[in-house]
């Protein structure tokens, strides 16, 4: 079964699956978007528990800038055309090693802010070192690319909770 995640706009509620979502950044990044999908899932869980938040009030930062995390949170929010997305080096959590420092998220939604972190066990080294390879040749892309697949998976079988925790 898709996960899905919803939204309201002008008094609709707007259904979004992660297949939408990919559809809407393209193949390149499936964890990158399996990454935005639990993020806002969690987010919204914690903001606005009770309904699905206004699409066009969420305002989001991020610590970096990843086109598969960044494309699936504006298929759903709408927040990079809008210009409620941005990127804070400010979020950046040095302490937590050089994996995880960058996968911090500052969400708000209905007045209320939270911050969120991935959690560690989901991105390996040796994903995180190929992505950040300069020179990827054919074999590297299409080890990538499976890599890229099998943590997607992985994200997607996790529970919001078990992928992102909200911080003090």
């Amino acid at each position: 079964m898709d996960e899905t995640i919803l939204v309201q706009e002008l008094g609709q509620l707007l259904e979004f699956s992660y297949t939408d979502m990919l559809c809407y950044a393209g193949p390149f990044s499936r964890a990158g978007v399996a990454s935005a999908l639990k993020m806002l899932q969690r987010a919204f869980a914690a903001l606005s528990p009770n309904h699905p938040p206004q699409r066009r009030s969420i305002v989001v930062r991020a610590a970096f800038d990843e086109p598969g995390i960044r494309d699936g949170i504006e298929a759903v929010t709408r927040a990079v055309t809008d210009g409620r997305y941005s990127i804070d080096p400010g979020l950046v959590r040095p302490e937590r090693g050089l994996i995880l420092q960058g996968f911090a998220f500052q969400v708000t939604a209905n007045r209320r802010t939270a911050t969120l972190l991935m959690c560690p066990g989901f991105i390996t080294d040796e994903f995180f070192e190929l992505t950040a390879k300069p020179e990827r040749d054919p074999t590297d892309e299409a080890h990538l690319d499976e890599l890229n697949i099998q943590l997607a998976r992985r994200l997607l079988a996790a529970s919001p909770e078990d992928v992102y925790e909200l911080a003090s």
